[in-house]
């Protein structure tokens, strides 16, 4: 009999030791989170750290890869938990206001925040007002108060230097277009605008025939094949940033217009440096990513203790082209 029960009680618990593991495994043990997902991290942030998720306008560009280094780089250093995330795709704003909302249900201690939209996600920013939970913009701001401070290159005035660059390439006159990634986002409005406003102020021989919209390189070669065909006497096309201008490249090759199309374009990556020293792409203003991405978890930090941030913090920017791109200064701010 007391056999019987030290076999029985051995029983359980294996019974219970196996059933603990299934548990585990159900908990995430078999899944492994994709690159636009939060981490596992991100579910169960470490008990007494400050949380602050990243929640970005993508992952697919390398740009945004570069934004990530920078942030992780500074909660190292900082000694904070952060997770990065954002939606496969640029037009992808619905995606995007379902991770924001999502990171605001894990009641982080503050949250950095790339807007797809400049005005869709004011309502959940408002909610994380409501909630004390301090809002870092970056890259792309909002219409709105809410984030105490926006970490961003001067966009307007970086676009308005790649016009001045484009007058000087084609001789001061002749027809010119612009590719835009989109024209809701903070970025993309100012870069459009900066462009676009400076050519008029400056250059009245030079004309924009053309403002296309495509920040996925694959329908902005479409469009930009799309424009040189439309206008036969096109000298150059402006691509505001990595897959804009990848875009624009990719159409150039294609309809063998190398040599009779400017392009200048925005950001980095690797293929758009190969273009420029190749001599397919005039130049390209590039932000500094890693310097964004450090600047936001640092800002949050900040305003998370209750210390005053700057209201705009400009990250910077730089022109490059063949003459100055293995430049020590110029190449602390590309990425490939």
């Amino acid at each position: 009999m007391n056999m019987r029960k030290a076999w029985l009680i051995s029983l359980v618990a294996l019974v219970a030791i196996v059933t603990a593991c299934g548990k585990n495994n159900d908990n995430g043990g078999n899944a492994s989170p994709s690159a636009a997902s939060p981490s596992k991290a991100a579910e169960s942030p470490a008990a007494g750290k400050m949380y602050i998720p990243i929640v970005s306008k993508g992952f697919q560009h390398q740009f945004w890869q570069a934004v990530k280094i920078g942030a992780e780089k500074a909660a190292a250093e900082l000694n904070v938990e952060i997770t990065f995330e954002g939606p496969e795709t640029e037009a992808q704003v619905d995606k995007q206001l379902e991770m924001l909302q999502v990171a605001l249900d894990k009641k982080p201690t503050a949250i950095g925040f790339a807007a797809l939209d400049s005005q869709a996600s004011i309502p959940l920013l408002k909610k994380a007002q409501d909630a004390k939970i301090p809002v870092i913009a970056f890259d792309s701001g909002v219409d709105s108060d809410i984030p105490l401070s926006t970490v961003t290159t001067n966009n307007a005035n970086a676009a308005g230097i790649a016009a001045d660059k484009m007058a000087q390439l084609i001789g001061g006159k002749g027809e010119v277009a612009i590719l835009a990634h989109d024209q809701t986002s903070r970025t993309g409005i100012d870069r459009r605008d900066g462009f676009k406003n400076r050519i008029e102020e400056k250059y009245p021989d030079i004309k924009i025939v053309d403002i296309q919209y495509g920040a996925d390189h694959l329908k902005a070669t479409d469009l930009a094949k799309a424009i040189m065909q439309a206008h036969p006497n096109l000298k150059g096309i402006f691509g505001t940033n990595e897959g804009a201008a990848i875009g624009v490249i990719n159409a150039v090759s294609e309809l063998k217009m190398e040599g009779k199309i400017t392009v200048i374009g925005y950001d980095s990556g690797k293929a758009q440096i190969d273009a420029i020293k190749s001599g397919l792409m005039a130049g390209a203003v590039s932000q500094n990513p890693i310097g964004i991405g450090y600047e936001t978890v640092k800002a949050a930090v900040a305003a998370a203790k209750g210390e005053s941030v700057e209201p705009i913090i400009d990250s910077g920017f730089v022109w490059y082209d063949k003459t100055n791109i293995d430049n020590d200064e110029v190449k602390a701010v590309l990425y490939e």
